[in-house]
């Protein structure tokens, strides 16, 4: 009994077919992008203001500073990150008018009128080089869930539904309202204590 050949496949087309699968993929297929942290830092001082009143600055900024060890600092306080959302939607509203927190202007915002608001107010997010992920981002998620708890409670009170469902300009009223203002410093070594 002599030796049974197994026939071959014709491989030269397999890779013309493999390019084409390829080709088709790539241009029916959409692709998610990532799209990031959406922040607006403050902007650069005018040439022409003084800045010699410390105070006013002083207020309308909430330090939130997370050391090497993960331990939280809000303003002066060592705080927990249970502490960070109404401290800052304390901030952010400043609802009585306080002078230690964020002064307000006047502002004239669609379906609002001439409004008193905190538009100068900026949050200053301070990370150490140790400072683990999970921490930093469970900060950064408490801070844009105080922006998004004010703004829709806003939405609710002046428009009966939730700041999801209301149109296009609509949504930028209430963004105009509660600007989400937080700059994130490049991390550094320090400690808080």
């Amino acid at each position: 009994m002599g030796k049974r050949s197994v026939p071959e496949l014709n491989s030269s087309s397999t890779a013309d077919i493999s390019f084409i699968l390829l080709i088709f993929f790539l241009t029916t297929t959409s692709m998610d992008t990532d799209k990031g942290l959406a922040r607006r830092l403050p902007p650069p001082p005018e040439e022409n203001v003084e800045q010699d009143d410390t105070k006013v600055r002083e207020r309308n900024v909430l330090q939130v500073r997370i050391n090497a060890m993960d331990e939280l600092m809000i303003g002066s306080d060592m705080a927990d990150v249970s502490e960070i959302r109404e401290r800052a939607k304390e901030f952010i509203d400043n609802p009585e008018n306080l002078p230690n927190l964020p002064d307000k202007s006047p502002r004239e915002i669609d379906f609002f009128g001439t409004v008193y608001i905190t538009d100068k107010h900026v949050i200053s997010l301070q990370s150490d080089r140790g400072t683990s992920y999970s921490k930093y981002f469970e900060v950064q998620n408490e801070l844009v869930a105080a922006y998004n708890e004010l703004r829709d409670e806003l939405a609710r009170r002046k428009f009966g539904k939730p700041y999801l469902q209301l149109n296009e300009d609509q949504q930028l009223a209430i963004r105009s309202y509660y600007p989400m203002k937080i700059s994130e410093a490049e991390p550094k070594n320090y400690n808080l204590r």
